[in-house]
């Protein structure tokens, strides 16, 4: 005796068609999520190299009385630009020297600017 089945024709290729674009969602999903990971982590890394840099010449200027060269900031730092301010204390703080340093650089398209300031005691009073 044979059973003709003919109901359940074609059940096992629409379930691996549905499954198929379930798991390509999925996929795509995935790989979007991993971009926006990977530009965070560069967002993150971007950001970090200007904090390194600018407490770099912060400490250059506070031990030295001058801050790093450019060829040596350039050669630590390349894609970073840096930019030093001084200017006198004023109030409590008058007799001593504020020192700004703010570093930029670019992270894909955004614009990365850190600024550290420290107050110095300048040798002889200037």
């Amino acid at each position: 005796m044979k059973y003709k089945n003919n109901k359940c024709r074609g059940y096992l290729f629409a379930d691996l068609m549905a499954a198929l674009a379930v798991l390509g969602f999925l996929l795509a999903g995935f790989a979007i999520s991993l971009d926006g990971f990977r530009r965070f982590n560069h967002y993150q890394l971007v950001r970090q190299r200007c904090v390194a840099a600018a407490q770099a010449e912060l400490d250059s200027v506070t031990t030295t009385g001058k801050p790093i060269g450019e060829e040596g900031f350039k050669q630590l730092w390349p894609k970073l630009s840096v930019f030093i301010e001084k200017s006198d204390g004023a109030g409590q703080w008058k007799g001593l020297k504020l020192v700004k340093v703010k570093t930029k650089a670019k992270s894909f398209n955004k614009d990365i600017e850190v600024e550290l300031s420290k107050y110095i005691l300048v040798e002889g009073g200037n």
